[in-house]
């Protein structure tokens, strides 16, 4: 599973606490920046390349942050075929996933600590979508 990760500067060192936690597991990352945290970026180029990286197949799933991750989750989901979830809880992340198929997960740096992200980063991973019901709703 090939993930892609971006942040604009108010979520860059999450991004980086993430990617770290995410390749200690195993997975596959390609970053999309921002590269670091000395300039300010608007994040919507950020959330944009995730999106269309996920969209066009190029990566199995998306990462996306910011400060509240709000804005980087709208701007994520003005692609077709992608349904970004703003997570700030581990039973949102779930649920995301079971039940929305979620493709995107979006983060607020400035909302939620690291090892809470970890943990929504590893409960969204984990989660499957169930399908049934759920897929007519999600089509």
């Amino acid at each position: 599973m090939i993930i892609a990760i971006s942040s604009d500067h108010g979520g860059y060192y999450l991004k980086e606490e993430i990617k770290k936690h995410l390749k200690e597991k195993g997975y596959e990352l390609k970053d999309f920046g921002t590269c670091d945290k000395a300039c300010s970026v608007d994040y919507p180029d950020y959330g944009l390349a995730v999106a269309q990286a996920v969209a066009n197949g190029e990566c199995d799933r998306g990462i996306i942050i910011c400060g509240t991750g709000i804005g980087i989750s709208i701007s994520a989901n003005k692609v077709p075929g992608i349904r970004a979830a703003l997570c700030n809880d581990t039973f949102s992340a779930r649920m995301s996933r079971e039940h929305n198929d979620a493709n995107v997960l979006a983060l607020g740096a400035r909302v939620i600590g690291t090892g809470l992200a970890l943990e929504i980063v590893d409960t969204w991973f984990k989660a499957e979508f169930q399908g049934g019901r759920h897929k007519r709703r999600v089509d």
